[in-house]
């Protein structure tokens, strides 16, 4: 069934709460008050969050910490923040007393649907891996080629922050969490371009199982239905796909744009080396083969902008190299979620010595690939923390035990650094490349990386940064 675009206008005369109030959920309260200024809403959040919701002085806002079913129900509409599983138990109980559960980008979606309800200025960005970096490069390429191109959503600026730009982008490159995917499908808006980089196993605590999360995913794809999608051929999730309802363009094949070696291809030509771009990784160059499908499908000229690549800033906490110390190099991959982040991240340092860190919150990921691969190639050592790193240290143990590789424990990062410098012995590489999520002693990757940051003695302000947020 098609689904009519919803625009923040038609929630007037509708009971509509907000739920979650992190930097997603006060761009929300921002968007509905500037085209809604008195509709009567009710927050639910925190009871930390309740004062500083309080303290805005909106005398039509309410706020509530018990987002039980029953509360929930009681309204039309609840704009969630993406943090929010739509398949918690109150959230189910809710929606089937009628409740409508839609997030920020939905509503975003739902103001920019134009002709054919298509989004046509939009490219969307997602892919278990790779999306930030995609993301960030696709609008530094439309840049150098001279288009006012914003840089948004899941990368650390919310949508809805950039709903009224005083002068319009002619691009707007998106990057889409798995969180926030089913969004765009739910605005009944149609982006005019999606990509899609890679599936991997992630965020099964959120989306409850493997083949849900992919699900969720695939639905800036299926469900959403983009004007034009591109897709990583390479993939075969993605190469399976049938999208009826899209003009499909493939990279990582050798009919369009792929890597041979480090050597960049549009089909049997060569355009240029990578080698020596500032793309950490190979599987970071190989994105570059998704930009420049983008490119070329927007109707520019794709080969003509490769070479732009070469003054792109790469983006912190992604294989970010902070600096070396007494020989000893410190990297930053502090957004590694997945173990294939950690296992991609390993394949860039060539023959040095490396001392991995890895482990954090458990979703319940399965980590017997990486042991496999770890049986294979192991690095000099490996050092678990986090709430699944005994699980992680179980898997390797036997590796060690047969003099394969040189593990340790620890207990917090700051134990972990330091049983990787002591395995180091002054030499190598300290690679904190987690595969999994920072919560519990960190709000997110960020206060992790500059935590690991601090700790390998440079300034976390220093590395932080996002380069080209926003519109330019």
């Amino acid at each position: 069934m098609r689904i009519s675009p919803l625009r923040i206008a038609q929630l007037d005369c509708r009971k509509v709460a907000l739920w979650g109030w992190g930097r997603e959920g006060r761009a929300a309260h921002r968007a509905i008050r500037s085209r809604l200024p008195e509709l009567p809403l009710t927050l639910f959040c925190s009871g930390e969050e309740a004062a500083d919701a309080r303290g805005l002085g909106d005398a039509n806002l309410q706020v509530e910490t018990d987002a039980s079913a029953a509360r929930l129900s009681a309204f039309d509409i609840v704009v969630k923040s993406p943090g929010i599983s739509p398949y918690r138990d109150e959230v189910v109980a809710a929606a089937r007393q009628g409740t409508r559960f839609i997030g920020g980008t939905a509503l975003w979606f739902g103001e920019r649907a134009g002709a054919d309800d298509i989004a046509a200025d939009t490219v969307c960005v997602t892919g278990t891996k790779g999306k930030s970096t995609t993301t960030a490069l696709l609008a530094h390429l439309l840049r150098a080629a001279g288009h006012r191109t914003a840089l948004a959503g899941n990368i650390g600026l919310p949508l809805l922050e950039l709903l009224d730009p005083p002068q319009p982008p002619d691009y707007w490159a998106i990057e889409l969490s798995s969180y926030q995917t089913g969004d765009v499908a739910d605005s009944g808006a149609r982006p005019g371009v999606a990509v899609a980089l890679n599936l991997f196993p992630e965020h099964l605590d959120w989306h409850g199982s493997q083949a849900r999360y992919v699900e969720d995913k695939l639905r800036l794809l299926t469900g959403a239905r983009p004007w034009i999608a591109v897709l990583n051929g390479s993939d075969p999730q993605l190469a399976a796909l049938d999208l009826p309802d899209s003009d499909v363009r493939w990279f990582g094949r050798e009919d369009g744009w792929h890597l041979r070696g480090d050597a960049l291809h549009r089909g049997d030509a060569l355009v240029m080396d990578t080698i020596g771009l500032p793309l950490p990784g190979r599987h970071n160059r190989g994105n570059l083969c998704a930009v420049l499908t983008v490119v070329e499908a927007l109707g520019l000229d794709a080969a003509g902008l490769a070479s732009q690549a070469a003054s792109f800033r790469p983006l912190p906490h992604r294989l970010q190299m902070l600096g070396t110390r007494g020989g000893v190099s410190y990297v930053n991959d502090s957004i590694s979620t997945t173990p294939h982040a950690s296992l991609a991240a390993l394949e860039c340092f060539g023959a040095r010595d490396i001392a991995l860190l890895v482990g954090g919150h458990d979703r319940g990921v399965d980590w017997s690939e990486f042991a496999a691969a770890m049986a294979r190639r192991a690095p000099a050592a490996i050092v678990t923390m986090g709430a699944n790193g005994p699980r992680i240290h179980e898997l390797l143990a036997p590796l060690a035990a047969q003099g394969r590789l040189r593990l340790a424990a620890a207990g917090d990062l700051a134990e972990a650094v330091r049983q990787a410098e002591s395995a180091l012995d002054g030499e190598g590489v300290v690679l904190l490349s987690p595969g999994a999520p920072s919560f519990g002693p960190y709000r997110d990757y960020v206060e992790r990386g500059r935590h690991f940051a601090a700790l390998a003695g440079f300034d976390p302000d220093a590395i932080s940064s996002i380069p080209g947020l926003g519109i330019a």
